[in-house]
């Protein structure tokens, strides 16, 4: 493996660098770029970790038979509305205790990628040797080391009692609890040293009937590969849907993509990336990103290829800014710099914009908003939301989890764009019928709107690599930090051998 040079690109495993969509016809293809295509009565888009931990607790104390949880990361010292007094809302462990000392049928299920007990920023002493509020025989906390080398359990889901399930970004643990403000100096936005944590952008989606059993079904998977337990599907007829949860689509179905690496008996599943660049192909007039990363070169094969058409869509990413450690500066940072430079140089169109938001600190400076949302939107037709990021090892060697809706009905079309100019706003500091209206007058472009309404002291800012200088191309080291497929140590000697 050559580490010591930048190289020209990057290949992933074929089925999941490849697009497989034809060029016409439907984006969503079962048993290609999705795993299944489920039906939901109800679905919804949370915005940013207070909404969705608020729903999330009313959901549990709902719950009667089953709450599955994956994670890459959990603490349960977190409080899901730290907004109120602990008697109202209890640190997520001890309320999962209490629930389940009150409901005879209920059982908790906690399943947690292994290594982060040293790569996560949750307490890892509970993780590894329990705490108080797991001593409850119906309470199971398991560490899932059922995983390559180098490899992450990324996604996150929570499935009660097989009829309401949420997938997105957000994980149940410390540093994601945010509200749409992101004030650079929210007290409620503590660290456990006292000192106050950087605002943080996510999505979640909500989704019940058949789509809530199936990714109940991705998640029995997860548990039975972890534990060897092996896990029935519930029926309860109960309803765990949060009463204040507004759908923001009714009867809709919901595609499932999923990224696993073949290990041991798992087969390997390329869905995710294959629909990310399906979907990605599939634009006509608009892509609107959300990105924590977006390294990956085949996704910037895509956008190139929009960019050199004079006819092509209009690109707007929306990214983190700053990087955390070495290596997530070292890789992550350093390749987002670089695939951006790579799209300026070929944007002679003038169609490409990538930001980062701000939001002003009170003392004549501003603070960035960490993105951690996962989110594309391709033109009105198509919305995806999940763990996946756009960087080699979500492709290949994490295991991810996705969820996504084609539209099909001009209802469900006019949802999509009103969850986009809904978050563009946010990002504006202004209301989504003024972003909406700006559109409209600017002939459809968002880019345009952008630029007339991005005058305020919190708004998006254009990332220093949109300059022509420097490299484009991977750097050296991407091979081994950001992977696209597992690293077998062995696999060297037993090539020697055939």
């Amino acid at each position: 493996m050559q580490l010591l040079e930048e190289t020209t690109s990057l290949q992933a495993p074929d089925i999941a660098c490849k697009a497989v969509r034809s060029p016409v016809g439907p984006i969503l293809r079962p048993g290609q770029n999705c795993w299944r295509v489920a039906q939901a009565d109800r679905a919804s888009v949370l915005v940013d970790g207070a909404p969705y931990f608020s729903h999330l607790e009313a959901a549990l104390r709902r719950a009667q038979r089953s709450i599955l949880i994956i994670g890459w990361d959990f603490d349960g010292s977190i409080r899901l509305r730290p907004d109120v007094s602990t008697e109202e809302s209890p640190p997520l462990g001890r309320l999962l205790r209490s629930l389940v000392e009150e409901k005879p049928d209920l059982e908790v299920r906690i399943l947690v990628w292994s290594i982060a007990v040293v790569h996560a920023p949750g307490a890892p002493g509970p993780l590894i040797f329990g705490a108080d509020w797991q001593d409850h025989p119906r309470l199971h906390l398991k560490l899932d080391t059922h995983h390559p080398l180098y490899a992450a359990h990324h996604q996150k889901i929570v499935c009660i009692d097989d009829a309401l399930a949420f997938v997105g970004g957000m994980d149940l643990t410390v540093e994601r609890w945010d509200t749409q403000r992101h004030a650079c100096d929210d007290s409620i936005r503590l660290k456990d040293d006292g000192s106050i944590y950087e605002p943080v952008h996510d999505l979640q989606m909500a989704v019940d009937g058949e789509a809530a059993h199936a990714i109940a079904e991705v998640g029995y998977g997860r548990w039975k590969f972890a534990t060897g337990e092996e896990l029935a599907p519930v029926s309860t007829g109960s309803d765990p849907w949060p009463a204040d949860l507004l759908p923001d689509f009714h009867h809709v179905p919901i595609a499932i993509a999923r990224t696993y690496p073949a290990w041991g008996e798992q087969p390997a599943a390329n869905e995710a990336a294959a629909l990310t660049l399906d979907a990605l192909s599939a634009a006509r007039k608009t892509i609107y990103i959300e990105a924590q990363y977006m390294t990956a070169p085949c996704v910037g094969d895509v956008l190139e290829r929009h960019l050199a058409d004079p006819d092509g869509p209009e690109i707007v990413v929306i990214q983190t800014h700053e990087s955390h450690g070495w290596a997530e500066e070292l890789v992550m940072g350093t390749n987002r710099d670089r695939l951006i430079r790579r799209l300026r140089k070929c944007d002679r169109h003038d169609r490409l914009r990538v930001y980062y938001p701000v939001i002003p600190n009170g003392e004549g400076g501003e603070c960035q908003v960490l993105i951690h949302s996962k989110l594309i939107i391709v033109d009105d037709v198509f919305l995806r939301i999940g763990s996946s990021n756009l960087n080699n090892r979500s492709i290949g060697l994490d295991s991810e989890c996705d969820a996504a809706i084609e539209a099909t009905t001009e209802e469900v079309r006019r949802t999509i764009t009103g969850l986009r100019d809904r978050l563009l706003a946010e990002h504006l500091d202004i209301s989504p019928e003024t972003f909406a209206r700006t559109v409209a007058g600017n002939g459809g472009s968002i880019i345009a709107a952008i630029e007339q309404l991005n005058t305020g002291v919190r708004g998006l800012r254009p990332f220093g690599a949109m300059s022509d200088d420097g490299p484009d191309v991977p750097a050296a080291g991407t091979g081994l930090l950001d992977p696209l497929e597992p690293f077998e140590p062995l696999s060297l000697f037993r090539r020697r051998k055939e």
